[in-house]
């Protein structure tokens, strides 16, 4: 595998619409682990589509040397599947029970090939992603999204690719199930380009490429070490713009007070030579001479002048526009011992399962509370979140809300009218605030000028988290109780830094369902639980 690269050429790709989205792209990534990191739309999925030859190139060329692996953001695996279907094992299967059998037809041995172990590889490299207690006949009907992500995984590597391309695999994937992940991919060691969100994950590999206005960067080290050389950039360039700003202010008054002396002795040299008595056109000549003296002077300076412009100028493209959300939230504010949730015995069921254990489960929120809501797929978190804001009731036990209000924020951020601009929904959600201080306040959200009045159907999924945060978190009354239901998925990094700034002005009640522990981290958790097999439980901060 030492060989394994990958090298794009001068590749160009626009959607049918005539959308660019790639533009004479060049690069190579060689043995090792790649993180490819950018904002949400800047064309990491498609590239790894154009290489994976899912789609075609306007212009350039793909090489890819070796065998290639390749797992998409969305997998196309039909329900009634069964897992050795997906893996690509079943035909070799059977055809190994067959020549078991007695059966020695050539076919057999042909469909075989050099795969006699493949049941031995198979169910280690199950073993190894967390999923060797699934049987080989199971169907996908029964499996979460989870365990099919996985699934999808150890169906590429059992192809023992080269290359290997995984686009965002840590999103669907319980805690159990990222760590299994981050272990496989620690012992790759082919040439492996990974486009995902998850700063765990990116802490894991050996570089990390930055796609940033069409072209590509790479810098060595984890994605902590490329935050670290990120920011140390960052300070030299702001520290060029004040200088370039401080140059571009010393030129001006420079020019200014050429122009100044200029005027000053063109208007002495005409009083001196009118006193002095001398013939027009001497006088004229030595007006002429001065005047020349004075606009080359003033060139001098404006061409000076323009030069410390462009270089403000260059120095300002250095700096990132990566901005933040400032808040100020003193209306969320719960008073520390304040009982926000209280339930005892609770019990529920779904799908003809009971999903709490024994006497049913026991929940008390007090205070301002950040909790970690933690757990397997399919343990019943966001059943819990239900529970806590209201929407079901529990078949058994008591739950008891206290005055005020509890925003949810679904997977599915379905809170605000897709139809109705941001500006038109926050009104609706805080009609008791002037126009101005919406529009204010929007803007505090980096809706500013025309993005307030975009339909929120059009947003991306980053926008559409900041629209909704701005309007449950300035609706009177302002929630007290605030749960979120895995807010990272499909967000880009700096949406992600965005929200974790807008949790920490929130002063009220938390509970976060995630899988993403430098997340979790990030947004001060004080308390974590978490849920599994019908049991809720304490537990401290998980090591990230």
């Amino acid at each position: 595998m030492s060989d394994a690269f990958i090298t794009v050429s001068h590749l160009s790709f626009a959607w049918p619409d005539g959308t660019p989205v790639l533009d004479g792209l060049s690069f190579t990534v060689g043995t090792g682990r790649t993180g490819l990191v950018a904002p949400n739309g800047a064309g990491k999925s498609t590239l790894l589509r154009l290489i994976a030859g899912e789609l075609s190139p306007r212009s350039g060329s793909v090489q890819v040397s070796g065998t290639l692996g390749y797992l998409p953001q969305n997998l196309p695996f039909a329900e009634e599947l069964t897992v050795a279907e997906v893996l690509g094992v079943a035909p070799v299967i059977a055809a190994l029970d067959a020549v078991e059998s007695g059966d020695v037809s050539e076919e057999h041995f042909t469909t075989i090939g050099d795969d006699w172990d493949i049941e031995e590889r198979t169910s280690a490299q199950l073993d190894r992603l967390g999923l060797g207690h699934l049987s080989l006949d199971r169907s996908l009907a029964t499996l979460s999204g989870g365990q099919i992500v996985s699934l999808g995984l150890a169906a590429q590597l059992l192809r023992r690719p080269d290359v290997l391309l995984l686009d965002e695999p840590t999103n669907n994937l319980d805690l159990d199930a990222r760590r299994h992940l981050y272990g496989v991919l620690e012992e790759w060691n082919g040439c492996l380009l990974l486009v995902s969100h998850d700063r765990a994950l990116l802490d894991r590999t050996d570089r990390i490429a930055e796609l940033d206005g069409g072209r590509v960067r790479f810098l060595g080290g984890n994605f902590t070490a490329y935050e670290e050389a990120v920011r140390g950039e960052q300070e030299v360039a702001e520290k060029n713009v004040r200088s370039a700003e401080q140059e571009l202010k010393r030129e001006k008054r420079e020019l200014q007070q050429a122009r100044e002396r200029a005027e000053r002795r063109q208007s002495n040299a005409a009083r001196n030579l009118k006193s002095a008595g001398l013939p027009k056109i001497f006088a004229g000549n030595m007006k002429r001479g001065a005047q020349e003296s004075a606009g080359r002077a003033g060139q001098t300076h404006a061409a000076r002048l323009g030069e410390a412009k462009a270089r403000l100028d260059e120095a300002g493209r250095a700096v990132r526009d990566e901005q933040r959300i400032v808040l100020e939230l003193p209306d969320t504010q719960v008073p520390a011992g304040r009982t926000v949730f209280q339930g005892e015995r609770l019990r529920v069921g779904h799908g003809g399962r009971q999903l709490f254990d024994g006497d049913g489960l026991d929940l008390t929120i007090r205070g301002p509370e950040r909790i970690a809501l933690t757990g397997p797929n399919g343990a019943g978190k966001s059943t819990l979140l239900r529970l806590l804001d209201g929407t079901l009731e529990p078949e058994s036990g008591e739950a008891r809300h206290a005055r005020g209000r509890v925003a949810h924020l679904t997977q599915r951020l379905d809170l605000l009218d897709p139809d109705r601009t941001v500006a038109e929904n926050f009104a609706a959600y805080a009609p008791g605030i002037t126009e101005a201080e919406r529009m204010n306040l929007l803007a505090r959200f980096l809706f500013r000028g025309d993005r307030a009045h975009l339909p929120v159907g059009v947003l991306s999924g980053g926008e559409r988290l900041r629209a909704t945060l701005a309007c449950v978190l300035h609706t009177d009354p302002a929630p007290q109780l605030l749960l979120l239901d895995e807010p990272t998925n499909n967000l880009d990094l700096v949406s992600t830094g965005q929200l974790e700034t807008a949790l920490t002005a929130y002063r009220g009640a938390f509970v976060v369902v995630s899988h993403d522990e430098r997340f979790l981290a990030e947004i001060g958790v004080d308390r974590w639980l978490y849920l599994a097999d019908g049991r809720l439980t304490e537990t401290g901060a998980p090591e990230v």
